[in-house]
């Protein structure tokens, strides 16, 4: 092991927003384009059984990114 602090992580703290993040895409809300395409890539991955493409969120604060990223890995049952 490394004792460099840069190196070595630090506990995160836990998401305070949790509870009130959407867990799956039917309840998110909004950016109608995007959980259509989400959705299909989801699925044809499902149904390949291999890792889906990369998938890169970007946008001022506040638009779901963060929110549509962990959606993305719970409907695939990835951490």
């Amino acid at each position: 092991m490394t004792d460099n602090p840069l190196l070595t992580p630090a506990p995160q703290p836990d998401d305070a927003d949790a509870a009130l993040r959407p867990k799956t895409l039917a309840e998110f809300v909004g950016q109608a384009a995007a959980k259509d395409n989400l959705r299909v890539f989801i699925e044809s991955a499902k149904s390949r059984r291999e890792a889906m493409d990369h998938v890169l969120f970007y946008g001022p604060p506040g638009l779901g990114k963060t929110t549509l990223a962990q959606i993305v890995a719970r409907e695939l049952g990835v951490g």
